[in-house]
């Protein structure tokens, strides 16, 4: 059946009048926001719907497999059973930023004709666009990016393939991106016949790396022809093409600048009496010498006298363990690789997780009287790297990001919102397990139900997911508890901030308070916890942020100690004494074990090197100074010789041009 009109349905079930148009944002009768959910259709048979056509009565053919559901308040249609094909989707579930998810099925028009899988979470825009390919956008792509791009491949090599369907990054049209993220568009199963079984080997994918590398810009080709060369030629290992590749795009983002402006806050709600939360950094700060590249959101559980106490004891223990960590990286004269980072950041909250367990063991708390807390902590680290350039950079511009729990990071800029964080909640596990489809899961009573939390349980049984992202571009750090989270109001309102923040209309303290306020307006139900790091990597309004060895282990200022101390005294004298105990006993005898290098990678650096370091940030302060005066020439030649003819008679015919 062909449409007149195009309509969507609002999600509100109580609403009077829920038929909109298609287009419009809030529904006019009940001003609820409307969700358009375009999804991908699976399948030969898909490809011949014609755009305008109106599939069982609900979905809607924008182009040829893109749907729309004009009705995405009903759960999609799910068989008892089911199908194989879907079991990949849901395995990958963890992966969501990459991989689609299974949506719901549609019954197909032809007579026995299979049901027709649906995805969500596709590579298609908010008006129905399907993103570019990655041949499409690869020559106007930077070095970095490109790099980038390939690199996330590579990671996904491996989880792919061990679930038989490697072959979906092996289909050009199926690598589609947004902005620095690879998104696929469907998995497609790679064929176990005898004569195609090496379809999916590492030389394969090296054989198609190769038109993209052959138009590589220019500071990275060789390199990147290299990689290839001995992908196709050579029986290498997977690790040391991941070695070589990562190596290659920490130099080549380490000569972008990094500036970090970082604000949080936290606030206890219209209706609850106790904030359980706390995060990190408190206040307003710029990352300089004396507060670590690190922000945590913590979300206690627990009640009064417990979830309290939880969260900032993971807050405060993990403050240590990240300052003794970066302290450990800032002496290597080597890169330390993402696996060794990420096992060390995995110790260190295996570590609090145990403090709180045990402590919740001592006093014989039972059930709801547990003290546990969500976690979602990102760390920039600013490792040393020797840029393609050939000069040494402070930082390579990777960030790690780790949650446990249902409290969220969202990555932000002026065209789209990402959601960076999988929740651990009985929805999440029931997809993961193949149990179910996502919006199925939902409907169940327990869905948002935790499955894991630090402290309720033995560090062995905990699934820490930590993730490597790399900052190339200007964006938003948005991490949050589910005060602000909760029914979807990030993705709903981030246009709303994010770009007054990104065009410095707005600051990042007063876009803190106003998600804040959004969270107690629209949600309103818990207590609300934000911290928002803006990230800066292009040239203007540059304040470059280099940390030195030193500056990682300056303790906090007296203002930040008396600031803490001050948020310290809202405890009760139980919780508090609870929490002295902990800080008492376990971080002054040093249980929290300070996360080591193992000594191969350690290196002790001479006074040779430290005096051709001294060199080259002498050549490099002399380089910048000259670069900022000829800029200035070409803005202001009028200033520019103003203040030339101030200096000695015998230096003016060194600075004015000639005629």
């Amino acid at each position: 059946m062909i449409s007149t009109q195009r309509v969507i349905y609002c999600i509100n079930p109580s609403c009077n009048n829920p038929i909109n148009p298609v287009g419009d944002s809030l529904c006019t009768s009940c001003q609820t926001p409307l969700v358009h959910r375009y999804l991908w259709a699976i399948g030969s048979f898909s490809r011949k719907i014609p755009p305008g056509t109106k599939v069982a009565d609900r979905y809607e053919v924008i182009t040829y497999q893109i749907w729309l559901d004009t009705q995405p308040g009903l759960p999609p249609d799910v068989p008892e059973e089911l199908p194989k094909e879907v079991v990949p989707y849901l395995r990958l579930y963890q992966e969501r930023l990459h991989i689609p998810q299974a949506y719901g099925f549609a019954r197909s028009f032809e007579e026995d004709g299979s049901d027709i899988l649906l995805l969500e979470n596709v590579p298609i825009d908010e008006t129905g666009h399907i993103y570019p390919t990655i041949t499409d956008a690869w020559e106007q792509a930077t070095a970095v990016r490109q790099v980038y791009w390939l690199w996330q491949i590579l990671q996904l090599w491996t989880p792919l393939s061990e679930l038989g369907v490697a072959r979906s990054l092996l289909v050009l049209d199926n690598l589609r991106v947004q902005g620095w993220c690879v998104r696929l568009l469907e998995l497609v199963e790679t064929f176990h016949e005898t004569s195609l079984h090496d379809e999916t080997s590492l030389q394969n994918l090296g054989q198609y790396w190769q038109p993209w590398v052959a138009s590589a810009k220019t500071s990275v080709a060789e390199k990147l022809k290299n990689i290839v060369q001995q992908m196709c030629e050579t029986e290498v290992e997977l690790e040391a093409i991941s070695t070589q590749l990562n190596e290659l795009l920490l130099s080549s983002v380490a000569e972008l600048p990094l500036s970090l402006k970082v604000s949080g806050a936290s606030d206890t709600g219209p209706v609850m009496i106790q904030n359980e939360d706390s995060y990190y950094p408190t206040g307003s700060n710029n990352l300089d010498h004396s507060i670590l590249p690190l922000s945590i959101v913590c979300d206690g559980i627990g009640g009064h006298e417990g979830g309290e106490v939880a969260s900032q004891l993971a807050v405060q223990s993990l403050k240590l363990q990240v300052r003794a960590l970066l302290a450990e990286v800032a002496e290597q004269t080597e890169l330390v690789p993402p696996k060794l980072l990420q096992e060390q950041l995995e110790a260190s909250l295996r570590v609090v997780n145990n403090v709180i367990y045990a402590r919740n063991q001592e006093q014989k708390r039972q059930g709801r009287e547990r003290m546990a807390t969500t976690l979602v902590m990102a760390v920039q680290v600013p490792q040393r790297v020797q840029t393609t350039a050939g000069w040494r950079s402070e930082n390579a511009h990777e960030l790690y990001l780790v949650n446990v729990g249902d409290s969220r990071a969202y990555w932000i800029t002026r065209n789209y919102c990402q959601l960076l964080t999988v929740d651990d909640d009985v929805a999440t596990r029931e997809v993961r397990f193949a149990r179910s489809l996502y919006r199925k899961a939902l409907l169940r009573p327990d869905a948002t139900a935790l499955t894991q939390a630090l402290g309720t349980k033995d560090a062995e049984s905990l699934h820490i997911k930590i993730q490597r992202f790399i900052l190339e571009e200007d964006g938003i750090l948005l991490l949050c508890s589910d005060g602000l989270s909760d029914n979807n109001w990030v993705e709903q309102s981030w246009q709303d901030y994010a770009t007054a923040v990104l065009t410095r209309q707005l600051t990042v303290e007063d876009a803190v308070r106003n998600l804040i306020n959004l969270a107690n307006t629209k949600n309103g139900h818990d207590n609300t916890s934000v911290v928002l790091t803006y990230c800066r990597v292009s040239s203007e309004y540059l304040v470059p942020f280099t940390p030195t060895q030193q500056s990682l282990e300056i303790v906090e200022t007296k203002q930040q100690e008396q600031q803490e101390q001050e948020d310290s005294t809202s405890f009760t004298e139980s919780s508090q004494a609870l929490l002295d105990l902990d800080l008492d006993l376990d971080i002054s005898e040093e249980p929290f074990i300070s996360p080591k290098i193992p000594s191969t990678l350690i290196r002790k650096p001479n006074r040779n090197k430290r005096l051709v370091m001294l060199a080259r940030v002498l050549a490099l302060l002399v380089g910048s100074t000259s670069l900022g005066l000829f800029a200035w020439l070409q803005l202001n030649p009028q200033g520019f010789q103003q203040m030339c003819r101030q200096l000695p008679q015998g230096m003016q015919q060194l600075c004015l041009p000639g005629d």
